[in-house]
């Protein structure tokens, strides 16, 4: 009895450490996985990568085309009277023409600066979403870990229950207690058996969105050594997530894309300059013999003067567009300071909770130790000490969940303030360039290849 007693009081430090191999994985190289493997970040990273080719489109409007045309028939004449002839010939003919843009009032300018602010909005949703997948990550890493505590406290529990049960019977065969007594411990165990399923159930669904997050099944994991470094204050995690929450930088990127599409629009107004080079040749025009060649260079002007309302209502429905973005970031700016004053609670309440775990723990083992001794002498009954087992047990479950709270708490705070990135928790694995994509194909003229990282 004593022997499980001492098991009984190991610390939940220690439980977890037992469950460590050799090569435990570790909470960064869970997340390192993710980060590499996880589908919904590879599929936002496709996103931005098909967003990079507005830019090239934008600035297609400053390259040149090139049309080729021809023609090929069939034509019977006949003619009556004094000059009567016919005959039959095969008209054809051939076009090239190469056109240049030389001014279209802006247009193009401010697409391709619509286009770049656009895609600088995607890069911030894609650092969103990794923060989101490594918050996961870390959710499900120590969901895993808080679940296989849980089971060894409940395991240990109801061994303790069947030695308690062992004790009771062989005390009600002497005399020393009643059959009630015994029936309280036969019931006790019970509940304790219903409390370990639920906590095996428990785990299989925590590895489950473990292996969902991360992609593998997590094997043999190591509790982390320290929380990650943290902000001073909640007025310094304030100030952070202003310049750098993905969410935020997203929609002033946004916002600043709308006004340049607004430019765009007014340049629809305005003329266009081209210059057009034009080689056509034909034969069988109008004899069996005749051929015609035709070669021009012309500077073409366009000046558009009515155009049926449609760009006056482009651009009113531009200015209406720029005026949502910019409603759109500053509701975006009180969500974020919502979501980081919220998150610096929970940490501050998950750290509360431990050290007020700690001291519940150490109070409800002395005071088993002293129910049990108690109950030796007769000053206590059976159910004092099943509920002091109870008590103790439910609240060494609690210190479990108030550690894994706070680490989940302390990594949502970093997500909030924009630092829970690849980068900041310095993971070892090599990091996505989205540049690298934008480079490549912001001034490709030909080719459809594409990128598949």
């Amino acid at each position: 009895m004593k022997k499980i007693h001492l098991l009984a009081t190991a610390t939940v430090a220690t439980m977890l450490i037992s469950q460590q191999l050799l090569h435990a994985e570790t909470l960064k190289s869970a997340m390192a996985t993710a980060y590499l493997n996880n589908p919904t970040l590879q599929a936002q990273r496709a996103s931005l990568r098909a967003l990079d080719e507005t830019i090239n489109q934008a600035k297609a409007g400053w390259r040149p085309s090139v049309i080729g045309s021809g023609q090929y028939g069939y034509k019977h004449s006949a003619t009556v009277g004094t000059f009567a002839s016919s005959g039959d010939r095969n008209p054809r003919s051939m076009t090239l023409e190469v056109r240049q843009p030389v001014f279209k009032s802006m247009q193009t300018v401010n697409s391709t600066s619509e286009a770049r602010n656009n895609v600088n909005a995607a890069r911030e949703q894609l650092t969103s979403v990794e923060q989101q997948i490594l918050l996961d990550s870390v959710t499900a890493y120590m969901g895993v870990l808080r679940d296989i505590a849980v089971l060894e406290l409940t395991n240990n529990n109801v061994a303790v229950l069947r030695r308690q049960l062992e004790a009771s019977e062989d005390r009600f065969r002497v005399g020393e207690i009643t059959r009630t007594d015994v029936a309280q411990s036969k019931a006790r165990l019970s509940r304790s058996i219903s409390e370990k399923i639920k906590a095996e159930a428990t785990l299989t669904a925590s590895r489950a969105a473990y292996r969902k997050t991360v992609g593998n099944s997590p094997a043999s994991l190591e509790q982390p050594a320290s929380l990650p470094p943290m902000p001073a204050s909640e007025e310094a995690a304030q100030e952070i997530a202003k310049q750098y929450n993905p969410r935020l930088v997203a929609a002033l990127y946004t916002e600043k894309a709308a006004r340049y599409n607004v430019k765009k629009q007014y340049g629809g107004l305005g003329p266009t300059v081209d210059v057009v080079g034009r080689l056509s040749k034909s034969w069988e025009n109008f004899s069996t013999i005749d051929q015609s060649t035709s070669k021009e260079i012309l500077a073409q002007l366009t000046v558009p003067l009515y155009q049926s309302g449609s760009v006056s209502s482009r651009i009113r429905q531009s200015r209406q567009i720029e005026n949502q973005r910019r409603l759109e970031a500053l509701s975006v700016e009180r969500d974020i300071e919502e979501l980081v004053r919220n998150a610096w609670e929970g940490y501050r309440e998950a750290t509360a909770r431990i050290a007020s775990s700690e001291d519940q723990v150490t109070a409800n083992d002395i005071a088993l130790e002293g129910v049990r001794q108690e109950s030796e002498v007769g000053s206590r009954t059976t159910l004092d000490v099943l509920d002091a087992e109870q008590e103790l047990l439910d609240s060494r479950v609690s210190l479990v969940r108030a550690q894994r709270d706070q680490f989940v708490a302390a990594y949502t705070l970093l997500s909030s303030i924009g630092k829970l990135t690849m980068q900041d928790l310095q993971l070892d694995v090599t990091p996505y360039d989205p540049s690298r994509n934008t480079e490549n194909v912001e001034n490709k003229i030909f080719g459809w290849g594409i990128d598949k990282e």
